[in-house]
């Protein structure tokens, strides 16, 4: 339990949570509803990958 990084688990979980509501949004038939949630997925993926390549470069991975 002590090797989880909970940042990127949290990022993980976000992501796929991102992902869950751009299919409610698509049975929903809300196009602003697929595109907020494609763009909050867009944003919560990079904020992902910049937090790893920061931490990387500081040695903490």
């Amino acid at each position: 339990m002590k090797n989880i990084k909970w940042v990127f688990l949290f990022f993980a979980v976000a992501a796929a949570v991102c992902m869950m509501g751009i299919g409610v949004a698509v049975g929903e038939r809300s196009i602003s509803g697929i595109f907020g949630c494609i763009a909050a997925l867009v944003i919560v993926m990079g904020m992902g990958f910049k937090t790893k390549k920061k931490m990387r470069e500081n040695g903490q991975l």
